[in-house]
């Protein structure tokens, strides 16, 4: 359950699009597992409300985790580093997108090799040590993220955001103020934190806002997330809910006009979509 009153304030309009993280939120944090959010998810296609994965995961990732949930919508990529439009899917070519195996792809992501670059100038500035994705074999990510070995090669295939632990966490400030002086940001995930350029995940929800209302006119967006990198595009959204999580705190005071679910994951996300989203 979430809270009624918060949801019931937002009015309805014609048509409502859901924009979700992925890792804690539609997906279990530990096992990955979405079977708790099947009556929502149900109920969005019934009603053919469009579901975008809004995510850190690599779009290798992300391509095969559509097609086991049924996701035929546009999906957002490594931190709002790109966003993928099946090509097609809009009665438009999405401006300035680049056609890549069946997909608009809109970029706003930094080179990734320039990002490890600027990772490792942070490193060495700043005296820290890291363990990052770049330098990690595919068994060091899958026990450091907890994902099957072919899960975890897919999440090597990264092109706009570079994943690290800090392994001193005495270093923190030091390493992330040397990450800003190279000219890149940094956000944290729920495993994670990640150095990108300058994108987020706003960019990219925005960006397929306008698409969406190019087509269907007014429109309400409602976002899902648990992390502090779901912070940028829950604060754009109309109706923002916070999954409940170890980051909730955090959340709230970032997004107070966040809804909390009650129930953390799939079910939060569950029950906040039931809630939301009416049968008509």
């Amino acid at each position: 359950m979430i809270d009624g009153a918060s949801a019931k304030a937002y009015p309805e309009k014609a048509m409502q699009v859901v924009f979700t993280d992925l890792d804690g939120t539609l997906l279990d944090e530990r096992t990955y597992s979405w079977d708790a959010a099947r009556p929502a998810l149900e109920r969005l296609e019934r009603l053919g409300a469009p579901w975008v994965f809004v995510t850190s995961k690599t779009r290798a990732e992300v391509l095969p985790l559509r097609r086991r949930l049924g996701n035929r919508h546009p999906f957002v990529v490594e931190n709002g580093g790109a966003a993928c439009v099946p090509h097609g899917y809009f009665p438009f070519t999405a401006p300035s997108a680049l056609e890549r195996d069946g997909y608009e792809v809109l970029e706003w992501g930094t080179r990734y090799g320039d990002l490890v670059a600027g990772l490792k100038a942070a490193v060495k500035a700043s005296g820290c040590q890291v363990a990052a994705f770049h330098a990690m074999s595919v068994q060091e990510v899958a026990a450091a993220s907890g994902l099957p070995l072919e899960e975890a090669a897919l999440a090597k295939e990264r092109e706009y955001d570079e994943p690290f632990e800090i392994l001193d966490e005495r270093c923190t400030r030091r390493l992330l103020a040397a990450v800003k002086e190279q000219g890149l940001r940094w956000t944290r995930g729920g495993r994670f934190h990640h150095v990108c350029g300058n994108n987020d995940k706003a960019v990219a929800v925005r960006a397929l806002v306008q698409l969406f209302a190019k087509v269907h006119g007014q429109l309400t967006s409602i976002g899902l997330g648990d992390g502090l990198n779901d912070v940028p595009f829950l604060q754009v959204v109309d109706v923002p809910v916070l999954i409940r999580s170890r980051a909730l705190a955090a959340l709230k005071k970032a997004v107070p006009r966040g809804i909390p679910t009650r129930q953390p994951g799939p079910e939060g996300w569950n029950d906040a979509l039931l809630e939301l989203i009416r049968e008509r």
